[in-house]
């Protein structure tokens, strides 16, 4: 049973705003392990919490902070990805594979449609990684899946290669949706939505 409240704390910071809600909030005053990415770690400083390490390309990382974590920063100069992925890698080759990602909302709605999408690559690789916003949280899944919920929660479903896809526990029915648009804005009804399916989709869960 999937739960949005049971998290990883295993933590990646996005170069995003700074979380304000209290969930991704808890995730990263619980880390045990906080990865930063590039600039993340400028915001991260004003806080009490520190971070294990930052990785990125460093194209974001202040010259002071560069200075005073030389041993906490590693560059990877991969330009085929972006930083959130070069955080995802290294904690991966370092055998975590459940993974909170906060931090990762605000600024660029570009860059949060990129990295949300990323989430399906990071599955499709063995590794669990969830977004959490200060608003909700979206979840990869593949195949049949069981989330518990709460009456009137805010559910939206994106396809990512089902030709089978449906769920009990919603308020509308779903299919295997061709446009991104078309499974949003669904409603639980239950305390449980099951899903079946074939392949990979995305779920968003408003808290």
């Amino acid at each position: 049973m999937i739960d949005i409240y049971t998290y990883s704390d295993v933590v990646v910071l996005g170069n995003g705003d700074y979380p304000t809600a209290q969930l991704p909030l808890d995730i990263i005053g619980n880390h045990r392990v906080m990865v930063a990415c590039d600039g993340a770690a400028n915001a991260y400083l004003d806080t009490p919490r520190r971070f294990d390490v930052i990785v990125g390309d460093g194209d974001s990382v202040s010259q002071s902070i560069r200075n005073a974590y030389v041993d906490k920063i590693v560059i990877d100069h991969d330009q085929e990805t972006n930083d959130q992925t070069k955080a995802v890698k290294y904690l991966s080759e370092r055998g975590h594979a459940d993974i909170s990602i906060v931090g990762a909302s605000g600024r660029r709605e570009d860059h949060l449609f990129g990295n949300v999408s990323l989430l399906v690559d990071y599955l499709k690789n063995g590794i669990n990684a969830r977004i959490y916003t200060d608003h909700g949280v979206f979840i990869p899944l593949c195949g049949d899946a069981e989330v518990a919920c709460r009456c009137g929660q805010q559910m939206s479903i994106f396809n990512f290669g089902c030709t089978r896809l449906s769920a009990e526990g919603l308020q509308y029915a779903i299919r295997p949706f061709v446009s991104m648009w078309e499974g949003t804005l669904n409603r639980v009804v239950k305390e449980k939505v099951s899903f079946s399916a074939d392949s990979y989709y995305m779920i968003y869960i408003a808290y």
